[in-house]
């Protein structure tokens, strides 16, 4: 190989890849007057010469990050979010116990998991209720406390993740989102309904992949990247 010629990049392995997303599909659940999921035919290769689908759906469907500007008046869109802040080390904090309609603590969460002073910027919780994604039961899902969410953010989360369609109590009636106010008005992120997380370690690296959304919120590919053995 001539001197003046780099050697070709070899790319790293990347271990396995664990999917944390729910698939979007129609008529799939949402959060209670969010946009229905639509999808369905626009083009056909009989009729066009190519498959098109037609998709209909809300930035808030499935699997999805929040900007700060969800709920925050001048908040970040999803344009000033870059992928490197949804990409890093992550804590699990599992709390599969968690009952209908609980409010998750600092305390509890304590319990649950060693959270040390300083945490990856990246925490999960697991309460196990994405198993309820297509149950009614889905919008009686577990919250957290927004002390707990500060508390969090004080330790260093940049990204609170949770496996709920929300991480405050999910009613319909409220226009109160406590737990939104302190983590996205600490200009940092949320993504909803992670699911399979039984499937990935205490400690992991995670990434979220959103459409290319410059709005409120975007859907996103959730992957956890596990080491080879």
């Amino acid at each position: 190989m001539p001197a003046d010629q780099a050697a070709p990049a070899v790319a790293a392995p990347v271990g396995v890849l664990v999917d944390l997303s729910h698939p979007i599909e129609h008529g799939m659940p949402v959060y209670p007057g969010d946009p229905e999921v639509a999808i369905g035919p626009a083009l056909s290769i009989g009729a066009d010469g190519v498959d098109v689908t037609a998709l209909h759906l809300g930035s808030h469907t499935g699997t999805h990050v929040d900007a700060p500007s969800h709920t925050i008046a001048g908040g970040r869109t999803m344009a000033d979010v870059s992928l490197s802040e949804l990409f890093g080390d992550a804590i699990v904090v599992r709390v599969r116990d968690a009952v209908a309609g609980e409010v998750l603590g600092w305390a509890r969460l304590r319990a649950a998991a060693e959270l040390p002073e300083k945490l990856p910027p990246i925490v999960l919780v697991d309460t196990g209720w994405s198993q309820w994604f297509h149950d009614e039961r889905r919008t009686r899902h577990p919250s957290l406390s927004a002390d707990a969410a500060r508390e969090l953010l004080r330790r260093g989360m940049r990204v609170l993740a949770v496996d709920t369609l929300s991480p405050d109590a999910t009613d319909p009636a409220s226009a109160d989102f406590p737990v939104h106010a302190a983590v996205l008005g600490n200009d940092a992120l949320i993504v909803e309904n992670v699911r399979g997380l039984d499937a990935v370690p205490d400690r992991v690296r995670v990434g979220f992949f959103p459409l290319r959304l410059a709005g409120d919120g975007a859907p996103v590919r959730a992957v956890a990247f596990l080491p080879t053995a």
